[in-house]
């Protein structure tokens, strides 16, 4: 019987590959997943040399009596007996504690409250707008540098810039105990450029028709502000909290500066970080330092748990506001 003759209900249909690929393909794929292991091995060897190994080694010292004088043969294992120490016998440690909560307090909601007010005069475009947004946020690209620090310990002194800008006969400021640790907040707050970006591009995406409808019904802009615009930035508040929490309480470089690496004056600038470094490198007490190291990373893990906890309550994504 002709080819042509044959019915078409009997004609068998092409074979088709059911994984859409055949030997070749699957070479290329498996020399697609050999090529992004390669890359990732630098990154993988960064992460176990630099981080996670040093990490666990730290752990372990915590529990042992290392210093940095002494011979690693020497090494004992002591124990919880630094962590004892830590929340039990040494008073400069809760002092520290103090002193990092309350700048992290009070830098943390000046600063947000700082990038939120210029980030909202800042959003509509004008004349230099660019400029001035380039203006403020340059004080961020310095970051905790030590050159800034030292021009700040110089601004604050008793004849620097502050008492010279304002005509004071003012004291000494970084020396003074009770003013010491209000100079490395104002610096601080300073430094809101990069909060005050993310602020920005938060408020373009909030649609202008909720304003114009708000001002259609008469409402004033403190209340459009209160009811529109902070539920619409409140997912971006949320994060530069989350940021600007762990980076106040992280702070180390200013106080070290400022302080010349002692916390002074009357250990009023003695951040913790500082204090963990004057224990392991400076006092040479590496396993209390390590100690007071996992402490911390403990206590950073704590308080940003309870602001995810926390963030269900004010935070509001898109439809579900």
């Amino acid at each position: 019987m002709p080819p042509s003759l044959v019915k078409p209900s009997l004609a068998q249909p092409p074979r088709v590959n059911p994984a859409g690929a055949g030997p070749r393909t699957r070479v290329k794929k498996n020399r697609e997943g050999v090529a992004g292991y390669v890359f990732l091995t630098p990154w993988m060897l960064g992460l176990m040399g630099i981080t996670a190994v040093p990490m666990l080694g730290s752990l372990v010292l915590s529990f042992t009596n290392y210093d940095l004088l002494s011979p690693f043969t020497e090494v004992k294992w002591v124990g919880p007996k630094n962590y004892a120490r830590m929340f039990g016998d040494d008073p400069h440690y809760w002092h520290a504690v103090r002193v990092t909560l309350v700048f992290g307090l009070v830098a943390v909601p000046l600063k947000l409250a700082a990038a939120l007010g210029v980030a909202v005069l800042l959003n509509r475009e004008r004349r230099f707008t660019g400029w001035f947004r380039g203006m403020f946020y340059l004080p961020s690209l310095l970051g905790g540098s030590v050159a800034l620090a030292l021009v700040w310990r110089a601004m604050w002194s008793r004849d620097g810039a502050f008492n010279t800008l304002f005509g004071l006969e003012g004291p000494n400021w970084i020396n003074e105990p009770d003013y010491a640790l209000g100079t490395l907040v104002v610096l601080a707050v300073w430094q809101f450029g990069a909060p005050m970006v993310i602020f920005l591009a938060g408020l373009k995406q909030i649609p202008m028709e909720l304003y114009e409808a708000a001002s259609v019904d008469g409402a004033s802009k403190l209340r459009s502000f209160w009811h529109i615009t902070l539920p619409g930035l409140s997912p971006v508040i949320f994060f530069n909290l989350v940021l600007e929490t762990i980076h106040g309480f992280q702070g180390f470089t200013s106080a070290y500066v400022v302080s010349g690496g002692t916390g002074g004056p009357i250990d009023s600038t003695l951040m913790y970080t500082l204090y963990l470094y004057k224990s392991g490198w400076s006092e040479y007490q590496m396993g209390y330092a390590s100690a007071m190291a996992w402490v911390f990373l403990v206590a950073v893990a704590i308080i940003t748990a309870v602001l995810f906890s926390t963030g269900r309550f004010w935070v509001h994504y898109g439809e579900n506001s």
